[in-house]
């Protein structure tokens, strides 16, 4: 039973706070994945990083495509952003680390396959869409920076190609950027069992994602 304390913090925390809240377990399962503390540690080489950059590339063109069919809806039309859109970015950076022939040379794992599905499959829920849009692009906004910062440092990329997929000049401020797509998030007119949903995909999502990272974990380990 729900004490009147419970029902206070309820009503006065936002469906942005809520979802953070409810997920910071499974974002944090995500960062201190094996793969990214390789990576941020400079013992993978610019070929194994590319395959993580080769997955996002498989990632992104599903999630920007189901943007661009959800960009009139009334709901999800909220979230639609193209200035996020990461494809070309993801061209320049895997042109740069594998040359030009970079198409050849990259295929989606399984996990990745996975993803891809879930994230196609939401193209008929709004919910889901959010859910998956919420889970990428705040995180590359955000903790994505210092991910950026640490790969020049590393590789001594500029911009230009290898780390443009973490570059959103378009969005100008991105504290402002995610001020505001956070207000968006609590605008959302969700009842509580759609709420309930939304922050389970999300928890899906991340699981997903980490599951790619794990992958690219096996592999590295694998090949040494």
């Amino acid at each position: 039973m729900k004490t009147p304390a419970d029902l206070r913090w309820a009503v006065t925390t936002s469906f942005s706070e809520s979802l953070r809240n409810a997920t910071w377990a499974d974002h944090q399962s995500a960062e201190s994945e094996g793969y990214l503390t390789e990576l941020m540690a400079g013992r993978l080489s610019e070929h194994q990083y590319g395959e993580m950059v080769a997955q996002h590339y498989f990632a992104y063109i599903a999630l920007d495509g189901v943007s661009r069919e959800l960009a009139r809806h009334p709901v999800a039309g909220r979230f639609v952003f193209p200035e996020l859109y990461r494809e070309p970015a993801l061209e320049r950076d895997l042109a740069t680390v594998y040359g030009p022939g970079w198409r050849e040379r990259i295929t989606p794992s399984a996990s990745t396959r996975a993803l891809v599905a879930r994230i196609r499959a939401t193209a008929g829920w709004p919910g889901g869409y959010i859910a998956h849009h919420y889970t990428r692009y705040l995180g590359d906004l955000s903790g994505g920076q210092f991910i950026r910062m640490e790969l020049q440092k590393i590789y001594g990329y500029a911009k230009g190609g290898g780390v443009d997929f973490y570059f959103f000049d378009e969005l100008g401020s991105l504290p402002r950027f995610k001020t505001e797509y956070r207000s968006r998030l609590d605008a959302l007119e969700l009842d509580e069992n759609e709420r309930q949903r939304v922050i389970g995909e999300v928890k899906l999502a991340y699981r997903l994602n980490t599951d790619v990272l794990a992958e690219l974990f096996h592999t590295v380990r694998a090949a040494a």
